[in-house]
């Protein structure tokens, strides 16, 4: 029994993972890539900063710890509020995609010889 039982399971149970796993990730990729598409926001346009500003101060540390913006940080990291400084409002923490933490201080951090290296994207 167990030589044909060893025979006769194969056939059915590569067909069925077949069937299962074809339908199975196309399934969750659609509705995965929907989920994304309405959630992902893409810039239309980039530009680079001239001079410092409180904007182009958060924008530097956004950048620094490996994000687009603001906006970006809140699509990947699922948060709906960013650490501030109460004081000056500039970025307190941001934790990076390898889950890293990046602690800025209260005052300027963004050398004026940094600033043109920040980038200003448009949506």
């Amino acid at each position: 029994m167990d030589p044909e039982w060893g025979t006769r399971a194969p056939p059915p149970s590569p067909a069925r993972s077949r069937t299962g796993a074809s339908a199975s990730p196309e399934i969750i990729g659609n509705k995965t890539s929907v989920a994304m598409a309405s959630s992902d926001v893409k810039p239309k346009s980039v530009s680079r900063a001239k001079k410092w500003s409180e904007e182009i101060e958060n924008l530097y540390r956004f950048q620094q710890a490996g994000y687009r913006d603001e906006i970006e940080y809140k699509q990947v990291k699922q948060v709906s509020m960013v650490d501030r400084w109460p004081e000056t409002g500039y970025v307190k923490k941001l934790q990076r995609r390898d889950n890293t933490f990046y602690y800025y201080n209260r005052q300027r951090e963004c050398d004026d010889k940094e600033v043109h290296k920040v980038k200003i994207y448009a949506y």
